[in-house]
């Protein structure tokens, strides 16, 4: 493998980004901006009715975002023209043909200029609807391939899928696709066409026996559930993304289909500047739960390896191989995260929170700091289910019984201690496979790119991406938490 200069490349350059919206379509954008202004076009698509609303919801959900600010001081009074020349916002929907773009010279103008499609939408829900999961994950997949093959200038398609499309598989967990049909079960039944049906199906039906939309809404996220759940994966979202590599493994031809598997992404590590994070991610709402008080006992293995990888790495990453893999007419995969080669267990994490919080806490709305304290950690769901009785379940009782009574102050009580235990059993239940991981991503193609890069003498110091230059207790302690409390909490 041998690359080239990366900011050559990008100069003159048309690059599509599907999920515009998204954190790390905005990291991606961000960086081609402001690393390479010679870039010809950013064509950002985002979903919207019509041109008006599209910008209307980059100017609000895009540009005026604090990771634009070192961008902004950059060009200064010319940032509003920089951006007009080199950004063209398109209206659109991945869950449609031609990506739901109905202005026909615009088709033709993408179809005409783009050089790289980057398909970044995505629904990460681990428990959306089914029909939805579906229209975004495995269709809306489809959908940017199929646009890409009417790129007559098209040199790579870059897919962003997450690395947890293996499930919960154990040991080394290779870099390999996943074929049409596949199941991590051995379930032979897999037809991702029937899949379809059946939530076309379910959904005619709830509609025939006029449920309301909170009832549609909840049978569609528990059909989306069963349905990976049968074939072997614990959660509707990384199952509708296998579904979306299988597709696109079985459609791409002689497409350079680059495939990148992220594992749990994080807040920047250095550009455009340390910390910035968007969105409660996975592993971010144990820490908003925590630092707010209201997290002390979960369920998990203390030795269980935590897969973290800062974003602005992610991005980088992605950036490099579509250079590395320009018109090389084949499927890569890349498996971005830590667990091999810099690896920290659920332990490590509960140390940083403990000793950020306890040393930084919290104000609540009275004004007063919130005490932590170490996390109880259960290590089975039977000693789980025996606290939560203990703790909750049994004062529950004796407050029913008062509440009956018609007393305002512990029906208040009853209604508050309901609700947290919603809360954590809810969290257990989409996170539980992920508390007892037992795998590890091989990324020996992801350390061949860093090689070659390294070889290559190109820009390692603007696109970097290793993991193993990563101190966890710095981190955590002076880039991450303090990013989560400035951006996450409320």
């Amino acid at each position: 493998m041998e690359l080239g200069s990366i900011l050559h490349f990008l100069a003159d350059k048309s690059i599509l980004v599907t999920g515009a919206t998204g954190f790390l379509a905005k990291i991606f954008a961000e960086k081609i901006l402001r690393v390479q202004p010679n870039v010809k076009k950013l064509y950002l698509l985002l979903r919207a009715a019509d041109s008006k609303s599209a910008m209307q919801r980059f100017n609000t959900e895009v540009i005026a975002k604090d990771l634009f600010r070192v961008l902004k001081e950059k060009c200064g009074r010319n940032l509003n023209s920089f951006i007009s020349q080199k950004v063209v916002v398109v209206p659109g929907d991945i869950a449609c043909e031609n990506l739901g773009v109905k202005d026909t010279d615009l088709l033709k103008e993408m179809w005409k200029e783009v050089d790289v499609v980057v398909n970044l939408a995505a629904t990460t829900n681990f428990d959306e609807r089914y029909d939805v999961s579906l229209d975004i994950n495995t269709f809306g997949a489809v959908h940017a391939l199929n646009f890409s093959k009417k790129c007559s200038k098209l040199k790579v398609h870059v897919h962003v899928s997450t690395a947890y499309v293996s499930g919960e598989k154990e040991g080394l967990i290779s870099e390999t696709p996943y074929y049409l049909g596949e199941t991590l079960n051995g379930t032979s039944e897999l037809d991702i066409d029937r899949e379809r049906e059946v939530a076309e199906e379910t959904l005619k039906q709830l509609r025939v026996e006029d449920s309301s939309q909170e009832s549609i809404k909840s049978a569609m996220k528990d059909l989306g559930i069963q349905r990976a759940r049968k074939y072997g994966w614990p959660n509707t979202y990384v199952f509708t993304k296998a579904m979306g590599e299988m597709l696109l493994g079985h459609m791409k031809e002689n497409m350079p289909l680059v495939i990148i598997r992220p594992t749990i992404v994080s807040s920047t590590y250095k550009e455009p500047f340390p910390g910035w994070v968007e969105g409660i991610r996975t592993i971010d709402s144990l820490a908003v739960s925590y630092g707010k008080g209201r997290l002390t006992c979960f369920l998990g293995d203390p030795t269980t390896v935590i897969d973290l990888i800062p974003a602005d790495m992610v991005v980088n990453a992605m950036i490099v191989a579509m250079v590395a893999h320009a018109n090389q007419p084949n499927e890569t995969i890349y498996h971005i995260g830590s667990s091999l080669s810099n690896p920290m267990d659920s332990t490590m994490f509960q140390e940083y929170g403990l000793q950020y919080f306890t040393k930084h806490p919290w104000i609540d709305k009275e004004g007063k700091p919130v005490i932590v304290g170490k996390v109880k950690v259960l290590s089975t769901m039977d000693n789980f289910r025996s606290y939560i009785t203990i703790r909750y379940l049994l004062p529950l009782k004796g407050l029913q019984l008062l509440n009956a009574a018609c007393c305002q102050y512990f029906r208040n009580e009853y209604l508050n201690m309901y609700r947290k235990i919603k809360y954590v059993m809810r969290l257990i239940d989409l996170y539980q496979p992920y508390l007892f991981f037992k795998g590890v991503f091989d990324d020996i193609n992801t350390e061949k790119l860093r090689r070659a890069a390294k070889e290559s003498n190109v820009e390692t110091d603007i696109f970097y991406f290793d993991p193993k230059s990563i101190k966890w207790g710095d981190y955590f302690m002076g880039i991450h938490l303090p990013g989560i409390v400035k951006y996450l909490f409320k």
